[in-house]
């Protein structure tokens, strides 16, 4: 039997050579040095061998106990290498290993803050309770029980939103052959109804004076005062807006403007976003502080990340806007309200909010055919923000596009 002395003596050889213990164990020597603990055993009259651990990380009396574990296997009829390939297998099969896999082949295809989300889902809120499953034993309680902690915590969008999640990885495994269905397909109606919420926002003409004039005068961070005024202008969603990158910027062409990859938006789709001569002349101001980095709005901390998502927000708190009457994502409805009640199409504005188009053919006249009519409705955006800024009476024009 083998001594921890002996072992500790082996030195490397020009060949691999063994030290024997008892009962099939044995420490294999390397030329580079490295010991490993195999066991010999018989299993059907096969000769095989079990890796058992390196040393020093596994030490004699470990190797002893794995090699006993092993031995009281093949004493009940079990192969401990076919044993451990099949619960390897099984460790690839739970719902965590499924997630992780979807979770990698998902990651250039969701904006980055979307990827983060879902990510912190998994992680939070999936994987503590269902993530060492096999994800082909699941079903659909075991996912609600996961749903109705969340619905407990008061936050029932985020509920639906794991739902959802979850469903994709369920029939991701499905795809990949290891899973037979998605048991979330039977939750319908098990969960508490989402009250929609709206983002507060300020629609009157002239409030809408009084809110510029404000962000005007706002004395904070010269990048967030940037941030505030370009908002109203472009209304894109917070989070397309503060991972805004300048190589996406053409400032200089005839036709100025912001083309979003399609990674970076909700729908999935390129955006793009007609400049006004306003935004043009505060984005090429702006081009002269952030410009030799990344990020159109860098920051505060760090010029390698982007704005923070509270940042406009909060600096709306400090110019006396409450929660209940002006956010970020406010931009958009204020937006949307006013051109509506101009008279531009609906079509026309939903296009330029980049909502999702259900109708295909209906999508592929608009991506294709009104581009320049949707210039022209920023630039008269733009112009008519200069107006309420001025503090002018604004009549709404009818001028309905077909």
């Amino acid at each position: 039997m083998l001594a921890d002395t002996a072992i500790r003596a082996a030195k490397p050889r020009e060949k691999s050579y063994k030290l024997f213990d008892a009962l099939g164990l044995y420490l294999e020597v390397a030329p580079t040095g490295s010991k490993l603990w195999r066991l010999k055993y018989r299993h059907e009259g096969r000769e095989n061998r079990l890796a058992l651990g390196a040393h020093p990380d596994t030490s004699l009396k470990q190797a002893r106990e794995r090699r006993d574990a092993a031995r009281r296997q093949l004493a009940a009829g079990i192969d401990p290498s076919s044993q451990r390939q099949a619960e390897k297998l099984a460790n690839a099969n739970t719902f965590e290993a499924v997630a992780r896999e979807w979770l990698t082949l998902q990651e250039k295809k969701l904006a980055p803050a979307t990827f983060a989300k879902a990510g912190w889902t998994f992680e939070t809120l999936v994987f503590p309770y269902i993530g060492s499953h096999p994800i082909a034993k699941l079903g659909a309680m075991d996912v609600l029980k996961v749903l109705k902690r969340i619905e407990g915590r008061g936050i029932h969008e985020t509920a639906h939103r794991t739902r959802q999640r979850c469903a994709q990885v369920f029939r991701y495994a499905v795809q990949t052959g290891r899973a037979e269905r998605d048991p979330t397909v039977d939750l319908k109606g098990a969960m508490a109804p989402v009250v929609s919420e709206h983002y507060a926002a300020i629609t009157e003409p002239a409030r809408i004076g009084e809110l510029l004039r404000a962000i005007d005068g706002y004395a904070g961070h010269v990048v967030t005062a940037y941030a505030l005024k370009l908002a109203p202008l472009l209304f894109v969603r917070p989070g397309e807006l503060r991972h805004a990158e300048w190589t996406e910027f053409d400032l200089d062409s005839t036709e100025p403007h912001w083309r979003i990859p399609a990674e970076k938006m909700k729908m999935g789709e390129q955006h793009i976003v007609p400049l006004a001569k306003q935004a043009l002349v505060l984005l090429r101001e702006l081009h002269s502080v952030t410009g030799r980095g990344q990020y159109v709005f860098p920051s505060l901390r760090s010029g390698s990340r982007p704005m923070s998502e509270n940042t406009v927000n909060a600096a709306l708190r400090r110019m006396g806007y409450s929660t209940d009457e002006m956010t970020g994502h406010g931009f958009r409805s204020l937006a949307s309200t006013c051109l509506n009640e101009q008279g531009y199409h609906p079509d026309l504005i939903e296009l330029q909010l980049a909502h999702a188009e259900r109708n295909q053919v209906r999508a592929a006249y608009n991506k294709a055919r009104r581009l320049p009519e949707r210039r022209k409705m920023m630039q008269a955006w733009g112009d008519f923000l200069d107006g309420l800024r001025a503090g002018a009476n604004v009549v709404p024009i009818k001028r309905m596009i077909a």
